[in-house]
């Protein structure tokens, strides 16, 4: 006699996260039309999508426009959660004190320092690694200081920058050791080192965006290529970040496999928005 089993039923996916630098958009900063398809297939069947970024808010207007985003969206990582419209809707700062003490210690790692305040980006010299990478990114200048503006209210972000991987990495544990959980401190890419509210990770988008959106941890999907878009609930694996696996009570949430965009500019494949 034989035994017959089910197939597993597919879950539902109601809300769908995309990180942006090296997932969403090519090398280039770009969508495709590919990647553009993607997202209004995922419209068209109901599931609720937005993108989460270590980029300031209004560094993400092209691709919201673009995307034609409805949904709260995520930036500086989870600092600040805002409406397509820019309105902000929750935000965490870094405490004036962790933040000097933070842009005190990145130059002794022989790493530049960018400071995200309010809404503007701060650095010291134009020449410096990256800045106008940067600026193609975010698609507005940086102001250049020859000190930090005070008091350092309303700091977003703080940036180690370097082309030394491994002082970025040294950077990093440094920051953790230093400041421990008055921060979060990731790689957000090898030349990068994205210092923030302690809240401002990946695993507390999931969950702010799941409560502001309505839609239970387990009816999301989400999509990410760095140790910053994996903090505390996607495994990380070789080349790619792929799946959910939240912490404790994320525990839910469905493991999910996606196609990051790479150079050829592809996009998310194999989406099954449908229960």
């Amino acid at each position: 006699m034989h035994e017959h089993t089910q197939p597993a039923q597919r879950k539902k996916i109601s809300l769908f996260i995309a990180d942006l630098d090296g997932t969403l958009v090519t090398p280039d900063k770009e969508l495709t039309l590919r990647a553009i398809a993607a997202v209004d297939k995922l419209f068209d069947a109901g599931v609720i999508f937005t993108v989460t970024s270590g980029r300031p808010p209004r560094g993400m207007r092209m691709v919201i426009d673009q995307l034609k985003i409805t949904a709260p969206v995520s930036s500086f990582n989870g600092g600040v959660f805002v409406r397509p419209d820019q309105t902000v809707i929750e935000e965490y700062d870094l405490d004036p004190g962790v933040a000097r003490q933070v842009i005190d210690l990145i130059p002794q790692c022989g790493l530049d320092v960018w400071v995200y305040q309010g809404d503007e980006w701060y650095i010291h010299n134009t020449d410096a690694p990256h800045v106008a990478r940067e600026g193609w990114t975010v698609k507005f200048p940086p102001t250049v200081v020859s000190s930090f503006p005070e008091p350092l209210d309303h700091v977003r972000k703080i940036v180690g920058v370097s082309d030394d991987y491994d002082a970025v990495t040294h950077c990093v544990g440094r920051v953790q050791q230093a400041l421990g959980d008055t921060v979060s401190a990731a790689k957000s890419q090898p030349y990068y080192m994205d210092v923030t509210h302690p809240k401002a990770n990946k695993c507390y988008v999931v969950e702010t965006l799941s409560r502001i959106c309505g839609v239970p941890i387990e009816e999301i999907a989400t999509i990410g290529d760095m140790p910053s878009d994996t903090a505390g609930y996607l495994p990380e694996l070789p080349g790619r970040k792929l799946g959910a696996r939240l912490r404790g009570d994320y525990h839910r949430a469905r493991r999910t496999q996606f196609r990051t965009a790479d150079r050829a500019g592809r996009t998310p494949a194999g989406v099954s928005p449908k229960s």
